[in-house]
């Protein structure tokens, strides 16, 4: 979803990509950014907080009605529905992310 946000744009694909992973793990509740994973990509949980934040809000309030494909694209059960999944309501994220 970030591809057809300019937003993003300014971000490194490596702190992008941590913090998809952070904030993936957090909505499955697989457990936090561990020393292992700060170690191989180079950011520590601190520093993925903001992009995790707005992750979950691009989430949260992406507009339905155009650019629909690649929502189309992971509703489908090959990239396991994770289109589908419900966002994680904000005040909940921060808590979550306050304990990593």
């Amino acid at each position: 979803m970030t591809l057809q946000e300019y937003d993003y744009a300014r971000e490194s694909p490596s702190k992008l990509a941590a913090s998809c992973l952070l904030l993936a793990l957090i909505m499955k509740n697989l457990g936090g950014w561990t020393p292992t994973l700060e170690y191989y990509s180079g950011y520590c949980s601190q520093d993925l907080h903001p992009l995790v934040k707005r992750l979950n809000f691009l989430l949260t309030y992406q507009p339905r009605n155009k650019l629909t494909a690649v929502h189309k694209k992971y509703s489908h059960r090959v990239f396991f529905e994770v289109a589908k999944m419900t966002p994680m309501d904000m005040l909940e994220l921060e808590e979550k992310l306050k304990s990593c």
